[in-house]
């Protein structure tokens, strides 16, 4: 498995760099004999050190931990509890589902888009400024994105695995395009436009 370890605004040592490489390693190695790639980065906010772990376990499946401690060690220690929770409350889950995925129809390619919040102002913006620019809203950001085949329980456990608020995917039962989102109650909505009647 590929391991990237990188620091936002702050210096690592190789002792940190080398504890991470190790005991992501050994989650990977437990859970996952094939995990493709993970991220580490550490940042610092006001006296605290923030860690956020994303693990590409396999194809489709990404999962994602993060932690605030008031040093890098134990905010990488609760990051890294956070990833092997997930994986061991969803085990068996991930491994049905990493055996269907070989039996399944390919992801659709899809792009997923950040924009920029509307400035609230009593004045209209210049021209070429704000958050609008030809009466469409800023794009910030643009990544690519995969909208699979995948039953509602299957969305529901990559949302949480990945730590997401909202996931988009193709229901296996009925083909169409379903959505499954975190409320705000902490209960799990779910959109499915062929239940309309």
């Amino acid at each position: 498995m590929q391991i990237t370890v990188s620091g936002k605004q702050i210096d690592l040592s190789d002792a940190l760099r080398t504890r991470v490489a190790t005991q992501l390693g050994q989650i990977a190695g437990k859970y996952f004999d094939n995990a493709l790639e993970a991220q580490v980065t550490f940042s610092r906010a006001r006296s605290f050190f923030t860690c956020d772990i994303n693990v590409h376990a396999g194809r489709g499946l990404t999962l994602r931990g993060e932690f605030e401690a008031a040093d890098a060690n134990t905010a990488f220690d609760g990051a890294a509890e956070h990833i092997a929770k997930r994986l061991r409350r969803y085990r068996r889950r991930v491994n049905e589902h990493a055996r269907d995925l070989a039996n399944r129809e390919r992801p659709e390619a899809a792009r997923q888009y950040i924009l920029r919040q509307e400035e609230e102002t009593a004045a209209e913006p210049e021209a070429g400024t704000g958050a609008l620019v030809d009466g469409h809203p800023t794009v910030i950001a643009e990544t690519p994105a995969e909208i699979s085949h995948l039953s509602v329980g299957e969305a529901v456990m990559r949302m949480d695995l990945a730590n997401q608020q909202v996931m988009m995917f193709r229901n296996s039962a009925n083909g169409a395009l379903n959505v499954v989102y975190r409320r705000d109650d902490g209960h799990i909505g779910w959109i499915d436009p062929t239940g309309a009647a």
